[in-house]
């Protein structure tokens, strides 16, 4: 799955550096990078994960500026649980994204039920104007450091990027993504993550 998300940024013309965060100390993984599974790809590692998506975004921020970004650059943040992402998405986020930012997403199809303690359906909730979030999500470096202190300061539980730059009063766009960038879950997913890039050629090839 790695591969197939690090291949869409390689593969963007957008995107200028790749870094990917991983665990300290996660030699395991970094053995593979040589195999010609990663080969021709453009990206950095930072073994600097942390306890939460949170710490590890934030921290992979902490990375990027150490590599000379800075805080009006741009950053997208993606879940490597993604690997249905294709450059053809990167780029419509990038041209879509404003100043407060911007991230994929899609609407609400289904029929939302809030349940009760018991598992049982206790009501209906609207879906009208509800989207399901997805990743990249896209933000001024700058900005999305404030964010998540600030979230970090507050105990504020973010449980993506938009949310924490939704604190300070941004409204980042949102640009509508596609169904097979899905996030892998449940052992379910695998199946149907595989039907998806099995159903386009590019993204099962060895070359970015």
């Amino acid at each position: 799955m790695l591969r197939y998300a690090l291949a869409a940024f390689s593969a963007s013309p957008s995107i200028a550096r790749t870094v990917l965060v991983l665990a300290p100390g996660d030699q395991s993984l970094h053995r593979r990078f040589d195999e010609a599974l990663f080969a021709g790809l453009r990206f950095d590692v930072a073994y600097c994960g942390g306890a939460s998506r949170q710490a590890s975004v934030r921290n992979g921020l902490d990375a990027l500026v150490a590599q000379g970004a800075g805080a009006d650059d741009w950053v997208l943040v993606h879940d490597a649980a993604r690997p249905g992402l294709l450059p053809g998405m990167i780029e419509n986020l990038v041209r879509h994204a404003d100043g407060d930012g911007a991230l994929l997403a899609l609407p609400v199809a289904d029929t939302l039920k809030r349940a009760d303690d018991t598992a049982c359906s206790a009501g209906t909730v609207s879906r009208d104007g509800l989207w399901q979030a997805q990743t990249p999500q896209m933000f001024r470096i700058g900005r999305l450091m404030d964010a998540l202190d600030q979230a970090e300061a507050s105990g504020a539980v973010v449980t993506d990027e938009a949310s924490a730059v939704e604190l300070l009063g941004d409204r980042p766009v949102l640009v509508r993504g596609s169904l097979r960038n899905f996030k892998v879950t449940y052992p379910e997913d695998f199946a149907l993550a595989e039907c998806f890039l099995a159903s386009n050629p590019h993204s099962s090839r060895r070359e970015p």
